[in-house]
């Protein structure tokens, strides 16, 4: 389903901003995730302003960021108490905690890969629930394609190392079941290196090399977006072989978020009183 299809549904279910103003009460919805980065955050509010939406006047936004994984479930309490309109949940760490914590306040999220793996949705035409949301990914030959790309860079690597974050549910997901395969598949060794904060870079790096791999991919996570100057050291202070990340840019040149959070406040831009029915908007890709 195209985005514009997924954001027009979503509209025609919810209240518009015209008769918020009417009504002098302004809509309120929760933002929950890791970060929200500058370019992120500018695009987020431009989203909402060209629908009607200002953030300050017709609506309050409630931020919860979290700067390590375990505060997120007491975050995703403490939004859920404040009973908004719509919480966003941004990534999939965001997201299953959300879940978890509340059966009846919408929740959309945004770059989730394959929340039906994850059990965020029933299906991606029908979500089922009270939770919809932007898919970036949907299983099945992810992790080759990447692999494909990166042969392309150096040929004929054989040894090929991820580093993947073991806090986000993602990575488990892949570790469990498509990593494996592919390995098998292509016949290529796929030794794990970890890293859960920034400080566990470096060994990560140290790791790859003394395993004397040919390349490593980096596994997309708000932690690798964050520490992508980090990275890019670890790389050059450690005989370490050539890196790509997760989504196929060099990590020197690692994208923006911006794009993402312009669709998703897209997708918010009407708030309602209550998005009763998110389980009959499918999962926008």
């Amino acid at each position: 389903m195209k985005r514009r299809e997924f954001i027009a549904g979503t509209a025609a279910l919810l209240v518009s901003p015209r008769r918020s103003r009417a009504q002098a009460t302004p809509r309120r919805i929760g933002f929950l995730g890791n970060f929200l980065d500058p370019p992120g955050r500018e695009a987020w509010r431009n989203g909402l302003r060209e629908r009607g939406w200002i953030e300050g006047k017709n609506l309050l936004v409630e931020y919860r960021l979290a700067e390590t994984p375990d505060r997120m479930p007491n975050l995703a309490a403490e939004l859920v108490g404040l009973t908004p309109d719509l919480i966003v949940a941004a990534g999939p760490q965001a997201a299953v905690p959300l879940k978890s914590a509340t059966a009846t306040i919408p929740i959309v999220f945004v770059a989730v890969f394959d929340p039906v793996g994850l059990g965020l949705v029933q299906s991606l035409a029908h979500p089922g629930g009270n939770i919809t949301g932007l898919a970036t990914y949907v299983p099945g030959g992810w992790v080759a394609k990447r692999i494909e790309i990166l042969r392309e860079l150096v040929p004929g690597a054989s040894k090929i190392a991820i580093l993947v974050n073991p806090g986000n549910p993602i990575h488990r997901l892949l570790l469990a079941e498509e990593i494996p395969s592919t390995a098998r598949n292509l016949g290529v060794d796929l030794p794990i290196v970890e890293a859960s904060t920034a400080e566990k870079l470096d060994i990560a790096f140290a790791s790859a090399a003394s395993q004397r791999a040919d390349a490593i991919i980096v596994f997309g996570d708000p932690l690798t977006m964050i520490e992508a100057p980090e990275l890019s050291r670890s790389q050059r202070s450690i005989i370490c072989p050539r890196f790509i990340s997760s989504d196929n840019s060099p990590m020197a040149d690692w994208s923006s978020t911006a794009p993402i959070y312009s669709t998703c406040s897209a997708v918010q831009a009407a708030t309602s009183t209550r998005f009763s029915k998110a389980s009959s908007l499918p999962i926008c890709q």
